[in-house]
């Protein structure tokens, strides 16, 4: 009796827990004003250029390319998961290293995000730099450095003195919603299995006349299609993105991909953080089947190379490399067919 009684007191402190959770408040982040005057939303571009775009070196391009290797330290950036610092190059360009199991995945997802029309960060990735001017003690990440500022394995954003952040935007509150380019944003997500799809990862950046709408942080690609807090296992993770589903369901009409997905099930143990996540599913959810196959038909027109040198370029090595581009690949065909 008494062990039933427990387990209805944790039933009952999960479920109280959860529906808190679903009526909190919106976080502090700043949600930038989609009806603003004077400025030109826009989400994507026409890529009339996908067949010669360089996918190696990215949104960047070769001439936009960290020069040597050796950065100075400027101060930490808190958010997010994974260690982050700004530094300067030597020759005197802001960039903000991050640290960890995002490196190589956001790398390769940039290019691939912006190949198709997207907006994304001018990301390179370095097996190795060196940090000068560090402080004694680090936030998160010092069991990551080595003697003398020594950092492997780094994903470098390249800091755009041209934009300028205005806040953030929300899947559910945009100027583009369901438009088919906002669905085929959607189907990039499911293809690359980015499943942190949370609204503070959207960012708003404004450059001249225009206001660029974009998924800003990508790292939490090629792995698992779900929230998982292992994070070599849900982030860059060939085994786990290999065996992962794509597309679960087709109508005449709509088509539904697998992510994002239910977080892991040891996430329960966390009501707040597993509602939150559950609620993100919807996401995928829908998705005319029209603009997903106009996706498949703009995704088909980079060569495997192509893909290929989106791995390449994020220090995947040449087995890795192959096994990222085939799932690429076969999930473009599945759109295709569609």
């Amino acid at each position: 009796m008494c062990k039933q009684l427990c387990k209805i007191k944790l039933s009952l402190t999960c479920l109280t827990l959860a529906v808190g959770a679903l009526a909190a408040p919106a976080g502090k982040h700043k949600f930038a004003d989609p009806s603003a005057k004077n400025a030109q939303a826009v989400l994507w571009s026409d890529p009339a250029d996908i067949q010669s775009r360089n996918l190696f070196y990215g949104p960047g391009g070769k001439q936009h390319q960290p020069v040597g290797t050796s950065f100075t330290f400027v101060d930490e950036d808190l958010n997010g998961s994974n260690p982050k610092y700004n530094v300067k190059a030597e020759d005197g360009v802001k960039w903000k290293i991050k640290l960890g199991a995002e490196a190589r995945p956001e790398t390769a997802a940039t290019r691939l995000v912006w190949a198709v029309g997207y907006f994304a960060d001018e990301d390179y990735f370095l097996p190795s730099v060196t940090v000068s001017g560090l402080p004694q003690h680090l936030h998160r990440g010092q069991q990551l450095i080595g003697a003398n500022g020594a950092m492997q394995n780094v994903r470098l954003k390249r800091h755009v003195k041209s934009e300028g952040k205005l806040g953030y935007w929300s899947w559910r509150d945009d100027p583009f919603a369901r438009t088919r380019e906002w669905n085929g944003l959607r189907v990039v997500m499911a293809l690359i299995n980015n499943w942190d799809l949370k609204d503070d990862n959207n960012a708003i950046y404004e450059e001249g006349p225009e206001r660029m709408y974009l998924v800003k942080d990508l790292g939490a690609s090629f792995g698992t299609t779900g929230y998982d807090p292992r994070q070599y296992t849900s982030k860059g993770n060939l085994k786990g993105y290999e065996h992962s589903r794509f597309i679960t369901k087709t109508t005449a009409d709509y088509v539904d991909f697998a992510v994002p997905s239910r977080p892991a099930i040891l996430v329960f143990f966390n009501p707040p953080h597993f509602v939150s996540r559950m609620k993100l599913r919807w996401i995928g959810r829908r998705v005319p089947r029209s603009d997903a196959r106009w996706m498949g038909q703009l995704l088909a027109k980079l060569s495997p190379a192509q893909i290929r040198d989106a791995f390449l370029a994020a220090g995947y090595t040449p087995e890795e490399t192959e096994g990222f581009a085939k799932v690429v690949q076969s999930r473009i065909t599945e759109l295709t067919d569609l």
